[in-house]
């Protein structure tokens, strides 16, 4: 072969190169629809990695304003935080940290895609990108934020373990760990409640065997047809379903008083996109100054035609306000109070009714850690 047949040859075989590398390289996404949250729609996922918006140089928050809807990931089994009413509609204090996060972004606090998720689904579909936000009775941990890329919210309620056993078998509100011994406890699989009863139980030197499910409900089946002696989570679930599943008045109690951890819940979102993070973070944050202010949704409209302070002027979308330069329409606080409410509204409306006092979660000017940055 001559040099100029030699040249012919090797000019054809890069020309089939490149073609083979254009169609089946691994690094091609091809689009798949994944994912149908409860209402029937469907959100498009890409192979090998949904685009969380930051990984293709776009913000998540560009993605939803263009979608006009936002895919958040709640519970279905814990009253007064995420559950379904007799219609079938999503309700609770974190179903109200998705609406006011819609409200803000959006304009529309219905502007929501609910999924239903499990404890041990919930981290997959927040990397996966299927969901925008996790709002579902989540701790903030070390490990989730380092290890599994959660960028955690602020918090929206401050939580501890307990245990629940019959006041039949003996337990009361004074009992403790060490009255638990031989006792089959359960709890959630892949939360942060099994290692916490493990960690608690060797410490008091109590012999225990830790029962795992998936699902509360299914939890809460086994402890009412006595397969349990004992059930364990944050002490706001089992106080939320002692209200919707105890048989008569007193048949189960809680304890021990003080609890055997320390869980900060609140949403969260994929890391890496500090501009969808942001958005998130201070629509919350707009909720607590709102408390903070005395601005409610009964007040917003009058507070926002006259403001009485710059920081309500600021906050409401009037002169020299900062929404815009998050991305957010100027009202886009205002719409969050109008539509949602304070925080002190929905934790009323969700929690007190429960029996749930604001204790730790009260305002920091009450005593309570619930803190939002100046708006300025």
């Amino acid at each position: 072969m001559n040099l100029k047949k030699l040249m012919a040859v090797l000019a054809v075989l890069a020309l089939v190169l490149t073609a083979c590398d254009a169609g089946g390289g691994g690094d091609e996404t091809t689009p798949t629809t994944a994912v149908t949250p409860d209402d029937g729609t469907t959100t498009e996922t890409t192979a090998g990695g949904t685009d969380t918006g930051a990984q293709t140089g776009g913000s998540r928050l560009d993605e939803i304003i263009a979608r006009g809807t936002l895919n958040c990931g709640v519970n279905e089994t814990l009253p007064g935080f995420g559950s379904k009413d007799e219609t079938g509609a999503f309700v609770g204090f974190d179903i109200d940290l998705c609406r006011a996060v819609a409200a803000a972004v959006l304009g529309d606090s219905e502007a929501v895609n609910y999924t239903a998720l499990t404890a041990a689904q919930r981290f997959e579909a927040l990397s996966s990108g299927s969901i925008d936000m996790l709002s579902r009775n989540t701790t903030w941990t070390q490990s989730r934020d380092g290890e599994l890329g959660v960028d955690f919210a602020p918090t929206t309620y401050y939580d501890g373990q307990q245990v629940m056993a019959l006041a039949a078998d003996g337990f009361d509100s004074g009992s403790g760990l060490a009255d638990l011994a031989g006792a089959v406890i359960c709890t959630n699989a892949g939360t942060t409640t099994e290692k916490n009863i493990t960690e608690a139980m060797q410490a008091a030197g109590t012999d225990f065997t830790l029962t795992t499910f998936e699902d509360f409900n299914i939890v809460l089946e086994n402890f009412k047809s006595g397969a349990c002696d004992a059930v364990t989570t944050d002490g706001s679930g089992l106080i939320s379903r002692k209200s919707t599943d105890e048989p008569a008045p007193g048949d189960w109690v809680i304890f021990p008083a003080v609890p055997i951890s320390k869980e900060p819940l609140g949403p969260g979102v994929a890391q890496g996109d500090a501009k969808w993070a942001d958005a998130v973070n201070w629509s919350i944050y707009a909720m607590i100054l709102a408390e903070e202010l005395g601005v409610d949704s009964s007040n917003v409209d009058a507070m926002q035609a006259s403001p009485p302070n710059g920081e309500v002027q600021r906050l409401l979308g009037g002169e020299e306000e900062k929404q815009t330069a998050m991305g957010l329409s100027a009202d886009a606080f205002y719409n969050v109070i109008k539509q949602v409410g304070n925080y002190g509204e929905i934790f009323d409306r969700h929690l007190t009714v429960l029996g749930l006092e604001r204790g730790l979660n009260a305002l920091w000017s009450d005593g309570g850690l619930i803190y939002a940055p100046p708006a300025r």
